[in-house]
């Protein structure tokens, strides 16, 4: 785990599997954090966070009450089943409108392995778009948003995601092997996201992060 000073963080899906890994491992380590969820009382009250209520991923303007004084944006949006979505690129072209006119430059999104060109190109990618393929390309728009934003992004490309216990244990590159089997639990996936709002090591890259 990195120390480093205390950042007012904003969490995008604060309320989905990952999003609340985010959150309290940010709030472990001392970070001010607003959550954006869709209903009120999402979390307990606790020092250091406040939640903002975002309904509709569709309103950059209710977005930009939660960025004056932040640091850095975190999106853990995500879709669910199998039919076809807009969340990711509809919460991320909002997000992106906010930033700009907030002039908040740091954006962390967490996509997937197996978007763009990474697509197609291993056994993981095929079984993957396979199985939930309009979800990959809500990723795959989304990712384009990001990388024309003109914001300091990075695109976090996980692998399968587990709900296993932090283990502090994974590696993070842009060009790690992933294969079939290759997982990340999300306690972990959230420490590197948070790491990385703290030190920009993938500024304008994608990292694969897996155990």
């Amino acid at each position: 785990m990195k120390q480093s000073v205390s950042q007012k963080l904003v969490v995008l899906g604060a309320s989905g599997a990952t999003g609340r890994h985010v959150v309290f491992t940010a709030l472990a380590r001392g970070h001010h954090i607003t959550a954006l969820v869709r209903r009120p009382d999402t979390f307990a009250p606790r020092a250091g966070l406040t939640e903002l209520i975002w309904p509709d991923v569709t309103d950059s303007s209710a977005l930009r009450q939660a960025l004056p004084g932040a640091d850095a944006v975190i999106s853990a949006l995500g879709g669910v089943g199998k039919g076809p979505t807009t969340v990711c690129t509809d919460g991320i072209r909002s997000a992106v409108t906010a930033m700009t006119s907030a002039g908040v430059a740091r954006l962390i999104v967490v996509s997937a392995h197996g978007a763009l060109e990474t697509h197609d190109k291993s056994l993981y990618s095929r079984a993957l778009w396979a199985n939930v393929g309009e979800r990959m390309r809500d990723k795959e728009a989304m990712e384009q948003i990001v990388t024309a934003s003109g914001l300091t992004w990075t695109i976090v490309r996980p692998p399968k995601l587990s709900d296993h216990a932090a283990t502090g244990k994974y590696a993070a590159g842009t060009d790690l092997p992933i294969h079939l089997w290759s997982a990340i639990g999300r306690a972990d996936l959230a420490a590197f996201l948070i790491d990385e709002a703290q030190t920009a090591r993938f500024a304008h890259a994608y990292p694969r992060v897996t155990r």
